[in-house]
């Protein structure tokens, strides 16, 4: 080949796309490589150098050959459309671990955008609402406000769902709790569907009643069904949200209940189908400004303060070492004090060691 023809093939294939070989050895072609880009050497070689002929290692030869395969205008070329084809298949990777088939958790689901309870402590239910209660009788919410504190639940008495469930956990916390239904307190239950009728309310009082299982109970437990203008009105002032699902034949709902004071204000809310017997008596004594509990509960309430984000009562730690510093000092006081009363009762020492004269 002449020189002139071997020049023109160097400057067409690249200065590295033939490997000189060493003196004894045959001529190697190693891979395949696009155009104006080194060739890098393939796993079928026969052979493999330790080192280029200057004695640079083999990384820092394949650094330079990266380099100047990249110097090119087609290799950029090349490799920009190897990262633009990458950025998809990463980002839609990234969004399938974030849930790409999922709606942000900020985003309800359409049957429940109007559903949820939004609080409104220390608000007047009003008392000249219209309802009829499990025996027929037009009564007014009113009616149940006087002396005594009021538990509230809004349920739907063909509820298949978390309803039942509601009434359920209710009632197995007011057996905890050693407060009477109709006695220290009254419970309230409504239903929000306005095609349900008396007969049905009297039948769920029954169940729970029976469940409850404590005399006078069905005197101080009120099971309601009222016309929709007295069910809106009710649902707005005590904030719980609901829908109707005509698909379903059924209402998507929260479940809580409210305690009312005896003038008929908001005093609480407690969220769920579980309801902590504690924290239900705490709520009920508060309601009551204290006419109902004792001194224990006082002293709880002390301790324990409502917090109306969780809808429990938490541990005020403060409040508790303040009350453990005034029961320490109490206890030294009277410790100290009995003391010196036994050093002046006793009587006085004699000394056996001088003999009488």
């Amino acid at each position: 080949m002449s020189h002139q023809n071997h020049n023109s093939i160097k400057n067409h294939v690249g200065t590295d796309a033939f490997v000189r070989p060493r003196e004894g050895e045959a001529e190697r072609r190693v891979g395949t490589a696009a155009l104006g880009c080194p060739v890098e050497r393939s796993s079928t070689a026969r052979a493999s150098y330790q080192g280029t002929p200057s004695g640079v290692p083999e990384r820092s030869r394949n650094s330079h050959a990266f380099r100047h395969c990249l110097a090119t205008p087609a290799s950029r070329m090349l490799a920009l459309i190897l990262l633009a084809s990458c950025a998809p298949i990463h980002a839609f990777s990234q969004s399938m671990t974030q849930g790409i088939l999922s709606p942000p958790s900020n985003v309800r689901p359409p049957h429940l955008q109007n559903v949820g309870i939004e609080q409104k402590l220390d608000a007047q239910v009003p008392a000249n609402l219209a309802f009829t209660d499990d025996t027929g009788r037009p009564v007014h919410l009113g009616d149940y406000y006087g002396k005594k504190p009021i538990i509230l639940n809004l349920v739907y008495y063909n509820c298949t769902m978390l309803c039942g469930e509601a009434l359920a956990g209710l009632t197995g916390a007011l057996k905890m709790v050693k407060f009477d239904v109709g006695n220290e307190f009254q419970v309230v239950t409504v239903s929000f569907n306005p095609k349900e009728t008396p007969q049905i309310a009297a039948e769920k009082k029954q169940d729970y009643i029976k469940r409850y299982g404590r005399p006078g109970a069905a005197a101080g437990w009120h099971f309601l069904t009222g016309p929709p203008e007295s069910i809106n009105a009710l649902t707005q002032a005590v904030g719980f949200q609901y829908q109707y699902d005509e698909k379903l034949n059924q209402y998507a709902h929260a479940t809580a209940i409210m305690i009312l004071t005896p003038q008929g204000r908001i005093s609480r809310y407690f969220y769920g189908v579980d309801f902590p017997p504690k924290d239900l008596r705490l709520g009920l004594v508060e309601a009551s400004s204290g006419k109902i509990g004792n001194l224990t509960d006082q002293v709880l309430l002390y301790c324990y303060h409502y917090d109306p984000a969780t809808g429990k009562y938490g541990a005020v730690v403060n409040n508790i070492l303040r009350l453990g510093a005034v029961i320490t000092i109490i206890l030294l006081g009277g410790s100290l004090l009995v003391l010196f009363r036994l050093e002046k009762a006793a009587p006085p020492k004699r000394n056996w060691g001088k003999s009488e004269v």
